[in-house]
């Protein structure tokens, strides 16, 4: 068996049902509602192990995942297209892919919006300051806008490694180790 197949068929899945969300609430001029609602859910999954459990679980059933998930849409007012589509996701017994859903639904608007999301791991948390500097050095080498989505890796000791799409540029010293360490094996 192919370990690739169940993440493709999650994301297949996923795609689906983000673009049908994305399509709807495009239509009701509901792109920012709908960002807003995405941002919610993302962070309610992330501090939640107990919602995380619900939608990973096959112990609940089909109703106990639909009156909770609609129980936590209504709760955090979710708009109605991501309330319906959370409903649709439970009766299926799809809300595994809720994070995936999440995802693609942020490159959609960010797509929408002409952004690009750039990934940065650093070795310590990056201050505002120069967030705003990179998202500016990055926007301007680019050509578009461009979101900073930052991580702390403390085993990069300095610098920073910075993917935006295909492209990654890993100037932390780690690397830089890494590649001295190579360099010093060819010699000897």
């Amino acid at each position: 068996m192919d370990v690739s197949e169940p993440a493709s068929i999650s994301s297949g899945i996923a795609a689906r049902y983000a673009t049908a969300i994305f399509g709807i609430a495009k239509e009701n001029s509901q792109l920012e509602a709908l960002e807003g609602s995405i941002a919610d859910l993302s962070a309610a999954l992330d501090d939640s192990a107990d919602l995380r459990d619900l939608i990973a679980s096959p112990i609940y059933t089909r109703a106990d995942q639909g009156q909770a998930m609609g129980a936590v849409a209504a709760r955090m007012d979710l708009i109605p297209v991501m309330q319906n589509a959370l409903g649709v996701m439970a009766a299926k017994r799809r809300l595994f892919v809720l994070p995936h859903v999440l995802r693609k639904l942020r490159e959609m608007i960010a797509a929408e919006k002409g952004e690009v999301t750039a990934e940065v791991i650093s070795a310590v948390e990056l201050s505002p300051e120069q967030r705003s500097q990179l998202a500016e050095t990055l926007t301007a080498r680019i050509g578009s806008d461009v979101k900073i989505k930052s991580t702390v890796d403390e085993g990069l000791i300095g610098g920073l490694v910075v993917k935006v799409g295909s492209k990654m540029i890993d100037t932390s010293i780690r690397a830089k180790l890494n590649s001295l360490q190579n360099a010093m094996k060819e010699v000897g």
